[in-house]
């Protein structure tokens, strides 16, 4: 939590540019960048940005393929990848973004689809702003989520063949949750100051859990935590 409170104060209301050159707002900057597997088996793959707009998706060709935009200088993405063992570990964060903060026509903006195939392990630490999350088609292994504010949507609704743990933290703003009606789900969630939603789940003790939990083969985990805010869970 400490990183995540790092990234959301780089983040949060930019009332002014900046003093340096590569603080000041700009020209719109638009980057490609794919990322083959190179024989991993399976990845690791972590997304940090300060603030902005994160699509995450699936569908592929290669391992990552993603369309930056952004009109800071200092935000230019830094992508890396390294592969041991038959393990990749891939990371996409954000530039040097001591000082900057944003508003004022600042733009920040990813669009990442992820290989379907490949078995992977994702961490996205977003400090503010809106991210959507289409997750249903990736061969996910498991998921770790954390915002600082804003708004997000994670699509979950896959279809798994062991089972899998998905972590949620938000700070302030809105969470959504798509969930699988055919795989059993147990979910947690404590809103803090926020409301919950569970549609198309049923309360079983402290946690929440639609018709086929403790009847499929897998287990979906999912921990949700809000801090001020609305968490939304829904059966699809």
């Amino acid at each position: 939590m400490k990183r995540l409170a790092m990234l959301a104060s780089a983040a949060v209301l930019f009332v002014a540019s900046c003093g340096t050159q590569g603080q000041k707002v700009g020209e719109m900057r638009h980057e490609s960048r794919s990322v083959q597997p190179e024989n991993a088996k399976s990845v690791r793959s972590h997304l940090a940005m300060g603030a902005g707009e994160l699509n995450v998706g699936g569908a592929a060709d290669a391992l990552m393929e993603a369309d930056f935009s952004y009109n800071i200088a200092d935000l230019k993405p830094r992508v890396s990848y390294e592969v041991n063992g038959g393990n990749g570990e891939l990371r996409v964060r954000q530039g040097n973004s001591d000082g900057v903060r944003f508003g004022n026509g600042a733009r920040n903006s990813r669009d990442i689809s992820f290989n379907d195939e490949v078995p992977t392990d994702l961490a996205v630490e977003m400090g503010a702003g809106e991210s959507d999350l289409d997750l249903d088609s990736l061969t996910l292994t498991g998921l770790d989520l954390q915002m600082g504010a804003g708004k997000t949507r994670v699509d979950l609704t896959g279809d798994y063949d062991q089972d899998l743990d998905a972590s949620i933290q938000g700070g302030v703003g809105e969470a959504s949750v798509m969930l699988p009606s055919e795989i059993g789900v147990r979910a947690t969630a404590q809103g803090g100051l926020g409301k919950i939603n569970a549609d198309g789940l049923e309360k079983e003790g402290k946690a929440y859990v639609n018709d086929a939990y403790g009847n499929s083969e897998v287990t979906l985990e999912v921990d949700v935590q809000g801090g001020v805010g609305q968490i939304n869970l829904e059966v699809v």
